[in-house]
């Protein structure tokens, strides 16, 4: 499980929280990683490294099994986060009935055929029904759905329905372009391929109201 407080490690791998000399007053972001997990993950990313023939002690790789055990907790730290939750801490009553759309929002996932990630945009809308939420709470539903094993299909799906479901919305649209190197990097190697999905729910499945949401989203306005 990846949480936000930092742990340092020595050169043993041996885990230790650090000590401030000095009072810090202004804003500090800490990160913290399940010592169980970590320890587990370093040995196996060590017979990994082995295994494709590297020597894990030379300066290199000497800490390489921590760093991507770490890595793969912050990019898996989805699986621990509840994106109802995050909706619900940020709602509020309004009385506003047409679309609200968060575009390009970044999105950093990992496809879970090959663990290589797929990077891209989303662009989410809704259209309220007496209920609204924290624009950045949006982006934070595409982040928590976006950091675990993915296929983009279900990303966009999952994101769809998490508003739908906690918002109750009269309807939620779900666009993400991504570019995949499990696609580009292997396999057929096509480095310009970008993949799109989409889904509707609602007041969406109206074709004047998916294209005005398709306009919007295709418009450049900064």
């Amino acid at each position: 499980m990846y949480f936000l407080e930092r742990l340092y490690f020595n050169t043993n791998y041996n885990m230790e929280f650090s000590i401030n000399e000095t009072e810090n007053k202004g804003f500090t972001k800490i990160e913290k990683f399940n010592q169980e997990t970590t320890e587990e993950l370093m040995f196996h990313y060590k017979k990994v490294l082995e295994l494709l023939g590297e020597d894990v002690n030379r300066e290199g790789l000497d800490k390489t099994p921590l760093r991507v055990a770490k890595a793969m907790q912050f990019l898996t730290q989805g699986y621990h986060i509840k994106p109802e939750d995050i909706l619900r801490s940020a709602m509020f009553k309004e009385d506003y009935r047409q679309m609200v759309i968060v575009k390009d929002i970044e999105v950093y996932s990992m496809c879970e055929h090959h663990m290589l990630p797929f990077v891209g945009r989303a662009h989410v809308a809704y259209i309220p029904d007496g209920t609204i939420t924290g624009l950045s709470k949006i982006a934070r539903v595409v982040d928590a759905f976006a950091r675990r094993l993915q296929v983009q299909e279900r990303l966009t799906t999952q994101i769809k329905d998490c508003i739908q479901d906690t918002l109750n919305p009269l309807g939620v649209a779900v666009v993400i372009e991504a570019q995949h190197m499990c696609m580009s990097m292997r396999g057929v190697q096509k480095q310009n391929s970008i993949t799109t999905t989409s889904d509707f729910t609602g007041a969406f499945e109206k074709v004047a109201t998916r294209e005005e949401f398709i306009r919007l989203i295709s418009t450049k306005t900064i």
